[in-house]
């Protein structure tokens, strides 16, 4: 009923402008009918005047007047038009009005119901909101109760805490009286312990310094006594030579079987004080051996006793009491360990290992002397026997040898350099390259262990020799280097070393490991470098390019952290 009433309005109002604009357009009509009779009298006044441009313009306004006439009566009829169809829409409109005033009525009834439905239910909401508003007040009032009994609780607790806290405090002061006292008490112990050390490291070295003044006036008693025997070796050599002249004998080669005489008897008398040396080794053994057995026996059956006694008779009657030479015992023969020298008398050997055995120990020990392999001691040598002469020309070539070799050692150790020469060009520069050239220890954290393998390669034109000489001063608390001589490195040839690094504080480090070759020294850098944060844009310049005035153009810049430690920005 209201969307019909708002569409009769409106077709009201428009029935009213339709009419408006009709009486208008109207009188409209009939101004330009006025004028163009108007113009009609012009146009004949001017003809009888014999006028032909005023004519001529006087016919274009009639002509325009009687357009535009036109044009207001089709205005006029499409106007009445449109108000007849308003007139009959509005009419429908009334009549269907009509039918629907019992249904608005019927409508307004039920309105008015229901507004007294949500009256009674907005009441009851109301009061029930009453209630509820009573119960969460006594709710709330229980709280505050609940609240004000639980800090009363709380600051009970919090005193008794306090209480408790100072009590303790006073006992860990206590405590730590107690401990500073025993702290500077052990300090003091060991500032004692370390003043009676370097005392005894002080005396140590004055004892060092007055043995070292001894045993160089003994090294100069020593030079002097054998320079004596090497007057006397000459004079007894010119003698010689002498009494051989007179014979009429060759002197070159008794004064050489001489020589060599002579250092037979001095290795012979060392081997036999290896002899002793290693007689005494072996009875230690022995006895050791004795002393398990008789532990032993405690424990095993009497028959593997009597067993273990038999085979270690067997061993000490073979390797110590047999006046001939010995030989390398078997590996399942259960003897002792080691090699025997030539047998000795009895006599220096305590009583307590020898033992007596019946004929079935001697069988035994016909097995037992029967050795798995034979070994060098099997063979009869004469210590006395002299070998034949060898050639002149091949001892000396044996002696050239020997020296270069000894000379290129020395050189080594020293430290005199080489020149890397081949035919036609020298080499220069270092003799090993390291991969990689620059040991890096980078973002590094405190406590971890990192490790690196070095390569270095011999690049000089010939065989090279390389050692470790050490690092700069300021690494050797963080680094270590583990490096084997590999010896004779050959051109192109590469040997490696281990670098280990333990960082103890948050702090940069440089400097060098350093190694000694033939042809010179040279040496790896190394460095440690904490983390850092790198910050970088990734455009230097921002072009916009051309654009209009109140134009907006935006551009993205990447901010890029390269390091390994984060950062704040704005």
């Amino acid at each position: 009923s209201l969307g019909r009433e708002k569409d009769l309005q409106n077709i009201n109002d428009v029935f009213v402008s339709c009419s408006d604009t009709l009486s208008a357009c109207r009188l409209r009509s009939k101004m330009l009918a006025k004028q163009l009779d108007h113009v009609d009298m012009e146009i004949e006044r001017e003809e009888e005047a014999g006028n032909v441009a005023a004519v001529s313009r006087l016919q274009a306004v009639s002509s325009r007047l009687c357009t535009e006439l036109e044009r207001q009566k089709e205005l006029e009829l499409r106007i009445a038009l449109t108000l007849k169809e308003n007139l009959v829409e509005m009419w429908q409109i009334k009549t269907e009005q009509g039918k629907y005033n019992i249904l608005h009525e019927q409508l307004q009834k039920d309105e008015e119901e229901l507004q007294m439905q949500y009256q009674k239910e907005r009441e009851r909401r109301i009061w029930k909101e009453k209630i509820t508003a009573l119960q969460a007040e006594g709710r709330r009032r229980t709280q505050e109760k609940r609240e004000e009994e639980a800090r009363r609780e709380c600051e009970e607790r919090n005193k008794k805490i306090l209480e408790d806290a100072k009590r303790n405090h006073e006992k860990a002061v206590c405590f730590l009286r107690q401990s500073m006292a025993r702290i500077h008490e052990k300090n003091a112990k060991e500032e004692v312990k370390a003043q009676e050390h370097m005392e005894r490291r002080i005396q140590a070295v004055l004892s060092l310094k007055t043995s070292i003044t001894s045993n160089r006036e003994r090294l100069q008693t020593l030079q002097i006594l054998n320079k004596a025997k090497a007057l006397e070796a000459k004079k007894e050599e010119m003698k010689m030579r002498e009494a051989i002249l007179a014979e009429g004998g060759n002197v070159i080669r008794e004064i050489f079987l001489h020589k060599r005489q002579q250092e037979h008897e001095k290795k012979e008398e060392a081997f036999r004080e290896l002899q002793k040396s290693r007689k005494m080794e072996i009875v230690s053994r022995i006895l050791q051996e004795k002393a398990s057995i008789r532990k032993q026996e405690k424990i095993q059956s009497p028959t593997k006793a009597i067993r273990a006694r038999v085979i270690f008779n067997c061993i000490f009657k073979t390797f110590v009491l047999s006046p001939k030479s010995w030989r390398a015992p078997s590996v399942c023969s259960l003897a002792g360990e080691g090699t025997a020298p030539q047998g000795e008398s009895s006599e220096n050997v305590p009583q307590d290992v020898l033992w007596e055995s019946g004929d079935e120990d001697t069988e035994r020990d016909k097995t037992l002397l029967v050795p798995e392999f034979p070994g060098l001691w099997s063979r009869k040598y004469d210590l006395h026997k002299v070998p034949k002469e060898e050639d002149p020309t091949r001892l000396a070539i044996r002696a050239m040898r020997k020296k270069t070799a000894e000379k290129k050692m020395e050189e080594l150790q020293t430290g005199i350099l080489h020149k890397q020469i081949v035919p036609g060009r020298e080499r220069k520069g270092c003799a090993f390259h390291s991969r990689p050239s620059c040991i890096h220890f980078k973002d590094f954290d405190v406590g971890q262990i990192y490790k690196k393998k070095i390569v270095l390669t011999n690049a000089s034109y010939s065989v090279n020799y390389c050692r470790l000489v050490g690092i700069s001063e300021c690494l050797k608390d963080f680094i270590s280097v583990h490096f084997d001589p590999p010896g004779k490195v050959s051109s192109g040839m590469s040997c490696e070393f281990l670098v280990t690094f333990k960082p103890v504080k948050n702090e940069g480090l440089e400097g060098e490991v350093m190694f000694m070759a033939q042809t010179g020294s040279f040496s790896v850098p190394l460095k440690c470098t904490v983390k850092t944060c790198i910050l970088a844009l990734d455009k230097e310049l921002i072009d916009f390019g051309s654009l209009v005035v109140g134009e907006t153009i935006s551009r993205p810049i990447s901010l890029t952290n390269s390091g390994a430690l984060g950062t704040t920005f704005r």
